[in-house]
């Protein structure tokens, strides 16, 4: 009498349940993981942090600087930079992958034919001819979730690109709107220098003017010639400078830097105020957090798949189709030939498989430090620049009380000079004083242009509140 073979069978179905229980993916540690700010110490306490959530980038930001000529340089970027069309074929890559995941969960229906010719025990011993021709169809039953969970990692793989491709976009963005401000700011000192270039021609006519009379030396005349020198060389320093951020705007936008030019304009407007009290939503919607953190569980999913490697895999097969061994009669009813199966494989040994689920642990650990990182960068960089706007904003309007004081002063000093009460040097030394003041206000305005541009990116893209998920806040 034979054994009953159901104790053998329940025997492995528990066994197999157990090392499903045991195949959970390790979960996140939240010690890992930053802690949230109470509130971003650059603003003095007025902005406020979010947890991580998911929300969309937003669009055309840049518009609230009012400037239709940064528009249009950025409208020819998203059409035709080259490092967002990279981001976007990785992310058509991830796409496809995706589908071919998602394919495993679909049956698999094909179509065969085959001819044989030789002997075989079941055609007798001369050599005959076998013709088959039908259809197979096989499944594989995702009873442990291994298929589900590949698909849930590239799915995840496909939401990260996504992320990347907005962060590339955002990039490319920034970069466009600092180059561009960085070059009118250049336009507006070029404008300073042109200026104080005529300003000392005409103290060199002066000069040479009372030299001929005999009123000064010649070391006056040759001292204001090297000043409008040194001015003049100045501004062919900023005009080549200006070419090659010209140079690098063309490459942004994705033309030729022979063929493109941006007229020199006057910069008027200014860069839009931060108001103080809005939630930064750094981690809600900056596109490079959002990709780490999606990367992260993506490698927590693959641990999942690397650990159902373990699991028995269920197949079920049928084929349906002819058989004959003459062509006349391969489609004949009496010909037709079918076979359904099941087949279950569970691996016992496979050294291998332990070697996958450790690399795929190691690939979460690096995910988890990589994702940490990219947190503290985003707060890194908010604080940044939520200072540097407050300290250039005092700084503003210390340069602006000094340029009134300089203007003032060369005014003066110019008065004085054609009416011999002080010496040339003197003139000279306030028009220099003048000339570095307005320079540097020029600059500091830039560099709150850039810096506005900066936190812009920092934040994900816009310093608007939307309609955020139901994340908690902290004030």
């Amino acid at each position: 009498m034979s054994p009953d073979p159901r104790p053998l069978r329940l025997c492995v179905l528990v066994a197999a349940l157990l090392v499903a229980g045991c195949a959970t993916p390790p979960a996140i540690d939240p010690a890992r993981l930053p802690p949230i700010p109470l509130s971003f110490a650059g603003a003095g306490g007025k902005w406020t942090a979010t947890a991580p959530a998911e929300l969309p980038a937003f669009g055309e930001w840049w518009k609230a600087f009012g400037d239709p000529v940064l528009d249009g340089l950025m409208a020819g970027a998203m059409e035709r930079n080259d490092r967002i069309h990279i981001a976007a074929s990785r992310l058509e890559q991830a796409r496809a992958l995706l589908r071919a995941a998602e394919g495993r969960r679909l049956p698999q229906v094909g179509l065969a034919a085959g001819a044989f010719r030789g002997t075989r025990p079941d055609m007798g011993p001369a050599a005959a001819t076998s013709l088959s021709a039908g259809a197979t169809f096989s499944y594989e039953v995702d009873v442990f979730g291994k298929i589900a969970r590949a698909t849930d990692a590239a799915r995840l793989d496909t939401d990260a690109r996504e992320s990347l491709l907005r962060s590339a976009r955002l990039l490319i963005q920034a970069e466009v709107a600092h180059t561009y401000f960085t070059l009118r700011a250049l336009d507006a000192e070029t404008a300073i220098v042109q200026d104080t270039v005529l300003a000392y021609a005409d103290t060199l006519r002066l000069t040479e003017s009372r030299f001929r009379a005999g009123d000064v030396a010649e070391l006056d005349v040759v001292r204001v010639r090297a000043e409008k020198a040194a001015a003049q060389s100045q501004a062919l320093a900023i005009r080549r400078e200006r070419a090659e951020l010209e140079h690098t705007l063309a490459v942004l936008v994705g033309e030729v830097a022979s063929t493109f030019s941006l007229a020199p304009s006057q910069w008027t407007g200014s860069a839009p105020a931060i108001p103080a009290g809005v939630p930064a939503v750094v981690l809600a919607r900056r596109p490079d957090v959002s990709a780490a953190q999606q990367a992260l569980l993506a490698a927590q999913a693959r641990v999942g798949v690397a650990q159902s490697a373990w699991f028995p895999d269920v197949q079920l097969t049928a084929s349906g189709g002819f058989a004959s061994s003459g062509l006349s009669d391969v489609f004949k009813w009496s010909a037709r030939a079918w076979g359904v199966g099941a087949l279950l494989s569970l691996p016992i040994f496979d050294g291998r498989r332990e070697g996958t689920i450790a690399a795929a642990a190691a690939e979460m650990d690096g995910a988890l430090s990589s994702y940490r990182e990219q947190v503290l960068v985003a707060f890194k960089d908010v604080e940044d620049q939520l200072s540097s706007l407050r300290l250039l904003g005092e700084q503003a309007q210390a340069e602006a009380e000094a340029v009134a004081s300089a203007r003032r002063a060369t005014a003066l000093s110019n008065a004085r000079y054609r009416g011999g009460f002080i010496s040339q040097f003197e003139l000279l030394d306030a028009q220099r004083n003048e000339l570095r003041s307005r320079r540097m206000e020029t600059q500091v305005r830039a560099a709150q242009f850039q810096t506005t541009v900066r936190l812009v990116r920092a934040l994900g893209g816009s310093w608007d509140n939307p309609a955020a998920p139901a994340v908690a806040t902290r004030e």
